[in-house]
């Protein structure tokens, strides 16, 4: 699924590619959270071809910044992301991709890429 991402992908719609506020490479934030739960599993980054067919398939597709290619989560781990919605923040420069989690969602085969990497931090009160 090697590629490069195409800033003019024209499978999206008019409405959706204008909306999107991509960085400097082309990509939009995902933020991937198991649908039934909430539990947020970890982030990723998308162009326009990783969205359509992240949006087509039914199958979460990332765009990979250090290998520079398109990858499906769980082609290889068998940890696949079912699609369950696709959201555009207010803003256009994050998505929320809403998932049926099959197993681990890091790398590292943790359950989520923040399991175990909690930072010290004030805890505010209302």
């Amino acid at each position: 699924m090697s590629s490069t991402p195409s800033p003019q992908t024209p499978q999206l719609a008019p409405e959706l590619r204008a909306a999107l506020k991509r960085d400097d490479a082309g990509l939009v934030a995902a933020i991937v959270q198991q649908y039934d739960t909430n539990e947020v599993l970890m982030l990723g980054w998308m162009d326009e071809e990783a969205l359509h067919r992240t949006l087509t398939s039914g199958r979460v597709t990332f765009w990979s910044r250090s290998r520079q290619e398109y990858w499906r989560k769980g082609d290889t781990s068998g940890h696949v992301q079912w699609v369950k919605s696709v959201a555009l923040d207010c803003d256009g420069d994050a998505l929320l991709v809403r998932v049926d989690q099959v197993g681990a969602a890091c790398h590292t085969g943790t359950r989520t890429c923040f399991d175990g990497r909690e930072l010290d931090a004030a805890v505010g009160t209302r």
